[in-house]
């Protein structure tokens, strides 16, 4: 018999709820589960998915040796008291529907999830995959009424990492030795900057030629596209799972990680009032800090081209929350 010398102790266990247990959602719970980052409770709309889900990553706990728990549920009360919440909820696309109306459904769905489990957990950083990701992220932002700083769209870790294996694989060098930087929205505006990429601290411009880096750049900015037609019936989820867990961590273990991250811009870029890929110290508030680079006249315009498409959006989304719905204030 063991003795209960723990009776007296209350353990507060680390836990992240995972929104929609799609392919990315179930693959980020298992990122996080197997890395042994956090419990997890992975929530769906869906009936019997996210349990069977939980119950199968659990079931694999004795070949990953690792002690976390995965539950699987259709209720917002089992997912309180969670560090993180993230939203991966949402539908893709689909053959008809207009931007309007993926914006519309969208929007409604974060908007909802945002709500819901921010009244179960208050304290929460609240982190966005669904897309259009800077939208949908000022959305939560809005619906959840948490500070700005605890509220986090992921793209911009995923962006640069397509962004390193293009280089890598390019250069044929350890993707070890290759960091990227990718600034703008999650989508074809986006704004790689070769000049702040590098192989083992040596700027990519110094090692390839202009056409080649435009080359890798565009391809950057149509990496998720190039998924989808390749898949016909889907698209990423090894690599966003991948990347969101990277953030999980970092906020989860405070390590003050400089990511980029889509955040709340308050002048920094010269930019207001929206959310947008930029450089962020991640630590366990949230977003710690903002670093503002110099960027070059033609950098900046990009920068700025590319949050004016997310202001657009951002517009669009909460004309049509307001006209449909009381998620948020007209």
């Amino acid at each position: 018999m063991f003795a209960d010398v723990t009776a007296s102790l209350v353990c507060q266990p680390t836990q992240v709820t995972v929104i929609g247990a799609g392919k990315v959602g179930s693959t980020l719970a298992q990122r996080i589960a197997e890395k042994n980052l956090a419990h997890v409770v992975l929530l769906d709309v869906v009936e019997g998915l996210p349990q069977g889900i939980a119950l199968d990553l659990m079931e694999a706990r004795g070949v990953e040796r690792h002690d976390r728990h995965i539950v699987g549920t259709n209720s917002y009360a089992d997912t309180a008291g969670s560090q993180i919440v993230v939203i991966t909820a949402g539908r893709p696309r689909q053959p008809g529907m207009s931007r309007d109306d993926l914006l519309k459904v969208n929007a409604n769905i974060v908007a909802q999830a945002a709500r819901q489990a921010i009244a179960h957990s208050p304290d929460a950083v609240l982190m966005v995959i669904t897309n259009p990701l800077d939208v949908m992220t000022y959305v939560a932002w809005q619906v959840s009424g948490l500070p700005a700083r605890r509220v986090i769209g992921m793209a911009g870790v995923l962006d640069a990492a397509r962004f390193q294996t293009f280089i890598a694989l390019e250069l044929n060098v350890s993707i070890a030795d290759v960091n990227a930087m990718v600034l703008g929205s999650h989508g074809d505006s986006m704004v790689p900057l070769p000049r702040f990429s590098t192989v083992n601290g040596i700027p990519i411009t110094e090692l390839m030629d202009s056409a080649t880096i435009d080359r890798l750049v565009e391809r950057t900015r149509n990496g998720g596209t190039e998924i989808v037609k390749l898949m016909q019936t889907g698209g990423a989820y090894y690599a966003p799972a991948s990347a969101a867990a990277r953030m999980v961590e970092a906020i989860l273990q405070n390590q003050m990680r400089l990511l980029p991250a889509a955040a709340h811009l308050q002048g920094e870029y010269q930019l207001q009032d929206l959310f947008l890929g930029v450089p962020c110290r991640l630590g366990c508030r949230g977003v710690e800090s903002i670093l503002e680079l110099h960027l070059s006249d033609r950098e900046l315009q990009g920068l700025h081209e590319s949050a004016q498409r997310v202001r657009d959006s951002i517009q669009q989304a909460i004309a049509l929350l307001q006209a449909s719905s009381d998620l948020l204030p007209s």
